[in-house]
């Protein structure tokens, strides 16, 4: 996300805007994967730039996420049509342009009937992202753009599509919950029950804005399932208890030939903390893994206010496990 004060801290004194403070200390894991995605809870609308409740972010931000490492931009979310038709139209261009595949929002019908389910094929495994959000804030979808709503009929008739495209796995990455509630809502416990019936093995959510816990499904030392109830914050700058901060979903999927059907091997999750600092008048962000190098220049009081995090959202992740 990108609230005001974020924004204010990236601006540079010819009016151009830099972030290369916030993420420098994940790129190497982030890139190092073979596919990296995060959920993009902003526009790209231009001038003039803003935070909450109608968020327009500038373009270095886009850019600043691609060099961290990240492939794909999951769109479909409460913000996507924050700035309107113009904010839709110009957010796509941008990343089409900059080279970063995107989906859950779309220009119109055509858009969406060519490029979704989102389809990437990494080291010969097919891999189909499906994304959905449950509102946009109450902000109308104006034709022609669409945007992938949370609806049960939707989603089983885009998995009738998906099916034809024959994926080794289907990825959920979903928009829904209750803001600022550790614990899954019903609803998301019975849309996760039919994506599981319908086979869909890994989810991942997000919206609550803290970490909810990640529920494994075994069979015979197998993972069948994974599911990622909320990642909480990537960066922000909410000050709520536990909007900090969040995780980063690591999986590994594999193949043992082109016959062999894809195995989830394993799942897991790394920490990740929000250090905010005030310098002339300004915040500067810097995302910060956890556990960090003892040696990381910190205030004392930052370090325990991330091992006061950390210690919470494990216990909170690790409920169902």
């Amino acid at each position: 996300m990108q609230h005001l004060p974020q924004i204010d801290g990236a601006r540079m004194e010819d009016g151009s805007y830099r972030y290369d403070s916030c993420f420098y200390l994940l790129q190497e894991k982030i890139s190092h994967a073979d596919l990296a995605g995060v959920n993009f809870e902003t526009t790209l609308a231009g001038e003039p730039f803003s935070g909450y409740p109608l968020f327009s972010a500038p373009d270095a931000f886009a850019l600043a996420l691609r060099d961290a490492g990240f492939d794909i931009f999951f769109l479909a979310n409460n913000h996507a049509l924050d700035k309107g038709s113009g904010g839709v139209a110009r957010t796509i261009q941008l990343l089409d342009s900059i080279g970063i595949r995107h989906t859950g929002l779309f220009a119109n019908g055509e858009k969406r009937s060519l490029h979704y389910p989102l389809m990437v094929i990494r080291n010969g495994i097919r891999i189909a992202f499906l994304n959905y959000t449950y509102d946009t804030n109450g902000l109308p979808v104006k034709e022609p753009n669409r945007v992938n709503l949370l609806d049960s009929q939707l989603i089983l008739e885009d998995l009738q599509q998906t099916r034809l495209y024959r994926p080794d796995i289907i990825v959920a990455q979903l928009h829904w919950g209750e803001e600022y509630h550790t614990t899954p809502s019903p609803e998301q416990r019975c849309i996760a029950s039919l994506l599981h019936r319908q086979g869909v093995q890994i989810i991942i959510g997000h919206h609550p804005h803290v970490v909810q816990p990640m529920v494994v499904k075994r069979e015979q030392q197998h993972i069948q399932s994974v599911v990622y109830y909320s990642l909480g914050n990537f960066i922000s700058n909410q000050q709520r208890e536990l909007t900090d901060g969040g995780m980063l979903a690591e999986i590994v999927i594999r193949k043992k030939d082109n016959d062999s059907p894809a195995m989830i091997e394993s799942c897991g999750y790394s920490l990740v903390w929000v250090e905010k600092t005030a310098r002339k008048k300004k915040i500067r962000y810097r995302l910060i893994p956890f556990p960090t190098d003892s040696l990381l220049p910190m205030h004392a009081a930052d370090r325990e206010r991330m091992g006061n995090f950390a210690r919470r959202a494990t216990q909170i992740i690790e409920k169902n496990n």
